[in-house]
């Protein structure tokens, strides 16, 4: 019998090429579709690779009309927060427009089931920790504001098209695949722990941590980090859950706990055995103090148990992975 084919889009992308591992080991055929902004075609290892925007309705129809996927996992998105202020327009385009493209070329070809790459940048500055998913969705950037659009219109294309989603909105992605298979490749690179073993490796000068005065144990912001192989994961159950008829549904992806940049700091020393040099610069505008997910929700219908939650296990494969890129890589 030959197993279901599953169109993702930005399946070539750090959270996306880990779930098409994940899909794969779990019996699906991951059809990767991305126009290769910011993927990588060497991390597309699991199933066809398909070069295309979400913008290109022609391209999109050619593609779903040749593999004629059961449901699609939809990753393709800009995600670096602050060129989202500097350029809406072209997060709007893509993040926004894109995903209506997609969603009417699903309900062209008959195709019902769609898990959706979220973001907790949706909830903004929270009122109160953690953040459930009833809390008030009030985002501050553009990145933020084109993702819950997308999520208004799953809610408005499901009743009216019969369409099932799950919408997962995930905290710190982080970590690289334990077998050392694919990881994080960004160009820039924005998250904290890359741009740490950067520092610790003597990639880069140093870690530049963003504020010392907050109201924190240490000073520093606090972040809920999330393995990315638990991500990959969690978006095979919510696939598996709709294909079972389980109603749509939006999802926190987090772990419940909360990391300082100053424990991801010594998470790396400990990792590296090397020192990081730190230098301390003021504050950005709009970071708060401390973002931390319940993820209640997503554990009890979802059945969803993180196997990488501890911080030093992140970092370790994260590691693991950042000393097979060649030095001049970043």
């Amino acid at each position: 019998m030959t197993s279901e084919v599953v169109l993702v889009t930005g399946g070539a992308g750090y959270i996306g090429s880990h779930t098409c591992k994940a899909l794969a080991r779990a019996g699906f055929t991951p059809v990767v579709y991305d126009n290769l902004a910011y993927g990588h075609e060497w991390a597309v290892k699991w199933g066809p690779f398909e070069r295309g925007d979400i913008l290109d309705r022609t391209r999109l129809d050619a593609v779903i009309l040749k593999y004629r996927p059961v449901a699609v996992l939809h990753f393709a998105a800009f995600a670096y927060v602050g060129e989202s202020v500097t350029d809406p327009a072209k997060y709007y385009r893509n993040n926004t427009v894109g995903s209506l493209s997609l969603l009417e070329a699903m309900q062209g070809h008959g195709v019902r089931d769609i898990v959706f790459s979220s973001t907790c940048a949706t909830y903004g500055m929270p009122d109160a920790l953690p953040i459930a998913e009833t809390t008030a969705q009030r985002p501050i950037n553009p990145y933020g504001a084109s993702k819950l659009m997308v999520e208004r219109m799953l809610a408005d294309f499901s009743p009216a098209y019969g369409m099932g989603f799950t919408a997962l909105r995930y905290f710190n992605a982080a970590g690289a695949d334990p077998d050392g298979e694919i990881g994080e490749d960004h160009d820039p690179e924005t998250h904290l722990i890359p741009l740490v073993l950067d520092a610790a490796s003597g990639r880069r000068e140093n870690i530049s941590v963003f504020g010392t005065d907050y109201d924190t144990p240490d000073g520093t912001c606090i972040r809920d980090y999330i393995h990315v192989a638990d991500l990959a994961q969690a978006h095979v159950l919510a696939l598996k859950a709709l294909r079972a008829g389980a109603p749509s549904d939006v999802y926190n992806l987090g772990n419940e706990r909360g990391f300082s940049v100053r424990e991801v700091i010594a998470a790396a020393e400990r990792a590296t055995g090397l020192a990081v040099p730190v230098k301390e610069v003021a504050r950005r505008e709009g970071d708060p103090a401390a973002l931390v997910a319940d993820a209640r929700k997503v554990r009890e219908k979802l059945g969803w148990c993180p196997q990488h939650a501890d911080l030093d296990d992140m970092v370790r494969t994260a590691w693991a992975w950042h000393q097979k890129q060649p030095q001049c890589a970043r």
